[in-house]
């Protein structure tokens, strides 16, 4: 698994990895001059760490991902501050007509005011034919700017934030945890949410034990394709 496509044009691909979930079991059991106990005991290991916080461990497994998403995501992301970013600058080069379309609209919850809820009321083809077109006209007076020879610093200020950005991300398993944790949740804007799920599927393949002791232990959320494998992680052997 190297790239999860998420939304209408976006990605996650993972890049590379170090450590993963031996290397949490070997800076754990660093402390005591210790190594691998075996496959059994070393899982149980991760399990007991999580389950006591004991999180320094989780620091030495290492993520490198190449992500795509819409702006307005990315600068949601960019608030977890425990990791290293490299992000393309339209400062630098001229961006393409890449813009981020909903399926649909969804209107504002105001129970959670942070929030949103789908809505049958809204008038979704009205509302997407308006939005297309104020996106197409602020591309247009872009590629105008850039033709009359605005700087690209300052033509990018026309555009929207649902244009599509690109950045590197390398982060470590605790900080990935802390993420998902809070973006994967259901009180996140749907669009992160669907970037945490593809994250969590990279996560999974690549640290199997780590993952398993974060659904058991760590992810109080709501999501359904997390409490569905956080039911099925803690499900009891059948004898």
């Amino acid at each position: 698994m190297k790239e999860i496509k998420v939304l209408d044009k976006g990605f996650v691909r993972l890049v590379e990895t170090m450590g993963g979930d031996e290397g949490v079991v070997q800076a754990a059991r660093v402390s005591y001059a210790g190594t691998s106990k075996g496959d059994e005991k070393d899982k149980k290991l991760i399990a007991y760490l999580l389950k006591h916080q004991h999180l320094t461990p989780f620091e030495h497994a290492l993520f490198k991902f190449h992500v795509k998403c819409p702006i307005f995501v990315a600068r949601q992301w960019f608030r977890h501050r425990f990791a290293a970013y490299n992000e393309i600058s339209f400062r630098y080069t001229q961006t393409a007509e890449d813009f981020y379309f909903p399926e649909a609209w969804r209107a504002q919850d105001f129970k959670n005011k942070q929030g949103s809820v789908r809505s049958e009321e809204l008038d979704h083809a009205a509302l997407s034919k308006e939005f297309k077109a104020a996106v197409a006209q602020s591309f247009k007076v872009y590629e105008a700017m850039i033709k009359a020879g605005v700087a690209r610093e300052m033509a990018r200020m026309v555009l929207p934030v649902n244009l599509y950005t690109e950045f590197y991300w390398t982060v470590n398993a605790r900080s990935l945890m802390n993420f998902l944790s809070l973006r994967a949740d259901g009180h996140a804007q749907a669009e992160i949410q669907r970037f945490a799920e593809a994250l969590s599927a990279h996560f999974a393949a690549c640290a199997p034990w780590t993952y398993e002791a974060f659904l058991a232990n760590v992810w109080k959320g709501s999501n359904a394709r997390l409490d569905a494998q956080k039911e099925k992680a803690c499900a009891p052997l059948s004898s």
